[in-house]
């Protein structure tokens, strides 16, 4: 039921029966219990899926806590990328792990993550191309549509993409200042790949960058919850949950 209102966000109760062919008692229990555990809410006549809506919170507050869930996606996320790589490292502070497993690696990095860039600096088999544009503070990232227009000269081989939740629209994001640099690294590679931890899942945040079919996987942790393994399965959008602790050789 769950799966079925994140698909439709609302059904009349005549509707679940229907569908589920059930009687009105049965989905008045699972109902009750879907609306108790916080998932949707009852509506007159119905039910609809509570939504999650998020808006921007500043790097040093999203950092200030080691994250092991976050180094896990990005060590596997990692094993993807092969000496001789032209790769794109989004903002954020999921992405910016990627470069602690990448620092031996002969490759070249694009980004518009501050902190990517200073990671980079003593790893020798690392070129550098930075983005250039303005200067956001709070989200330690170079933006803007020189940002955008500059990506857009660079075909890559994977993109490895941050967001700020991800809804049925897709990867949503809080900053329209870099809303088209997103859109870019996302229309100019070979593999785009999202990573980002499963509390993001149903949450919309302002603007929409990309569909979930334009990913070719998602890494994510075990909190993703399982209506959202079933709509990317659906999609046909490869999912890997990485258990804290993973470590790919």
């Amino acid at each position: 039921m769950i799966l079925y209102l994140t698909e439709h966000e609302s059904a009349t109760m005549e509707e679940l029966c229907r569908h589920f062919d059930v009687s009105m008692n049965t989905i008045r229990r699972d109902v009750a219990r879907i609306v108790s555990d916080g998932h949707a809410e009852k509506v007159y006549g119905g039910v609809r899926i509570r939504r999650r809506v998020s808006g921007f919170v500043p790097y040093e507050q999203r950092s200030l806590t080691p994250s092991p869930s976050k180094q896990a996606i990005c060590n596997e996320a990692a094993s993807l990328v092969q000496d001789g790589d032209i790769i794109f490292i989004d903002s954020g502070t999921t992405t910016v792990h990627l470069m602690d497993a990448l620092r031996e690696k002969n490759i070249t990095v694009i980004t518009n993550n501050i902190e990517v860039m200073v990671r980079s600096m003593d790893c020798p088999g690392i070129r550098l191309i930075v983005l250039p544009g303005e200067l956001h503070r709070t989200a330690h990232a170079i933006a803007g549509e020189a940002s955008a227009d500059y990506l857009s000269r660079y075909n890559t081989h994977i993109a490895f993409m941050a967001a700020t939740g991800v809804s049925l629209s897709g990867a949503t994001h809080s900053i329209a200042l870099e809303y088209g640099l997103k859109k870019a690294a996302v229309a100019h590679t070979d593999r785009a790949v999202l990573m980002v931890t499963g509390n993001k899942f149903g949450i919309s945040s302002l603007l929409t960058y990309a569909p979930l079919e334009a990913f070719d996987s998602i890494y994510t942790d075990p909190r993703i919850p399982s209506s959202w393994i079933e709509i990317l399965r659906n999609r046909n959008v490869r999912t890997q949950i990485v258990q804290v602790g993973t470590r790919h050789s």
